[in-house]
């Protein structure tokens, strides 16, 4: 049988819907996945028709699965990730098996932002950053000047291990706390940058960058940064986006990717435009159906179709004005059910509404972009008419939570204890006349 081996998957979005498109193309999928929680709900995933339990980040482990594989007689077109760090292992197995590859050592490079800060370093891309070691001195006055900065983890991903410091003391505690966890990490600190954001995704083949979408997003700081809104810019071929367009060729072959995907964060700052971020894949989440909403392209699809040898078809199908809107909650609480969907899906403009915690799950303020319960994906006439539909469909999303007493946190399994004491560090900073706030409704015991 014609196999494609997925490494990692979230339940769903983006590394998922990879899945899915690899079934509709009649490709047998196996998924490698180290969650046995997968393994036990195993009809959660119709679109897997075998699924192994290893580690994934052991490559020897994922290795000798392949050749068992192979013994079974499937015949292996591609071996990919849509999950970090999994892209690079993949890559790896998929050159030493004799299949199409994306770039691995561009994608090492990617994985780790110092080193992704240093190859851009002299360019107008980077901002101001260096990194902190165990040697690094706690100077008061240079400190002073630099701030405010973002303090990172190099290899975080979705605002996991990423922290503004705005003083002094903010920024020495937030270091020994990174350091408690992670004490042989370097940290990467840099400038905070104000300004919009933009997130563009673009699939390189050969060495030819292909742009396949440029979004605003919307931030929401709540001790983390999340992005918690995403507007397509569906008229790009302008002056304003030509040094955008600029900056991200310079940044790609940089970074050496001769073919794959990856997605980076740029900031307009000062007038320039700088990197946050680069990553080997897709954005995770909706973005696929969020892509495919705004412009017909199944990003995740064609990007298969590229790996197992077909030529990929990015042109648009149509344009349509897009938007996109997550929620997060800024209280803790056990979920007693979720209300207002069908009254979202008929808002005006809304196309997508989709849900991600089940009845009793612990919902907590973001911590991370994982942390983000449920989107909505409308359309409008305009940009703007886009965004109010998809805040508006939003808007009629209810979660209702039971306030987490001393007894009922003794009763919690340890990682949901952990994840309500790390939201419990993480203060939610956002202005308490954001609508974000009307999304939840909590009770007491």
């Amino acid at each position: 049988m014609r196999t494609v081996i997925f490494i990692g998957t979230n339940k769903s979005g983006s590394s998922y819907e990879a899945i899915k498109a690899a079934e509709s193309m009649n490709y047998y999928t196996v998924l490698l996945t180290e969650r046995g929680s997968f393994t036990d709900k195993r009809l959660d995933f119709p679109h897997v028709h075998l699924m192994k339990l290893c580690n994934i980040n052991n490559i020897e482990e994922i290795r000798e699965v392949i050749n068992g594989l192979i013994g079974q007689h499937l015949d292996i077109y591609a071996i990919i990730s849509f999950i970090d760090p999994y892209c690079y292992i993949a890559s790896v197995l998929a050159r030493e098996f004799g299949l199409k590859y994306f770039s691995s050592e561009a994608i090492l490079i990617m994985l780790d932002k110092i080193k992704s800060r240093e190859i851009l370093a002299g360019s107008p891309y980077v901002p101001f950053f260096y990194k902190i070691d165990g040697n690094t001195p706690f100077i008061k006055k240079s400190l002073e000047e630099k701030l405010p900065l973002v303090l990172k983890l190099p290899v975080s991903a979705g605002s996991k291990s990423v922290y503004k410091a705005q003083t002094y003391w903010q920024y020495k505690n937030i270091i020994s706390e990174i350091k408690r966890s992670y004490p042989n990490e370097l940290i990467l600190a840099e400038e905070y940058l104000e300004g919009p954001q933009y997130l563009i995704e673009t699939v390189t083949i050969n060495h030819q960058v292909n742009i396949i979408a440029i979004i605003e997003q919307e931030l929401t700081f709540t001790g983390k940064f999340i992005v918690t809104g995403y507007k397509m810019i569906l008229e790009h071929d302008t002056a304003f986006y030509q040094p955008l367009k600029e900056a991200v060729h310079f940044i790609i072959d940089k970074h050496g990717i001769k073919d794959g995907p990856c997605h980076l964060e740029i900031k307009y700052a000062a007038n320039e435009w700088k990197l946050i971020e680069v990553n080997p894949r897709i954005s995770g989440g909706a973005m696929n159906l969020f892509i495919e909403t705004a412009y017909g392209v199944n990003l995740v699809k064609e990007t298969l179709k590229f790996i197992l040898g077909d030529t990929p078809d990015f042109a648009y199908k149509y344009k349509k004005e897009t938007f996109l809107q997550y929620i997060i909650v800024p209280r803790a609480g056990k979920l007693i059910k979720v209300t207002g969907k069908n009254n979202a899906l008929y808002s005006r403009g809304v196309e997508h509404v989709y849900i991600k915690p089940k009845k009793d799950s612990i919902i907590i303020p973001p911590i991370s972009m994982a942390y983000r319960y449920a989107y909505i994906i409308a359309a409008g006439e305009t940009a703007d008419d886009a965004m109010e539909n998809a805040k508006q469909g939003a808007s009629q999303i209810k979660f209702h939570l039971m306030q987490i007493d001393a007894y009922m946190f003794s009763q919690l399994k340890d990682s949901e204890q952990k994840l309500l004491s790390s939201a419990e560090k993480n203060k939610f900073y956002l202005d308490k006349t954001a609508s974000l706030f009307n999304n939840f409704i909590l009770y007491d015991q």
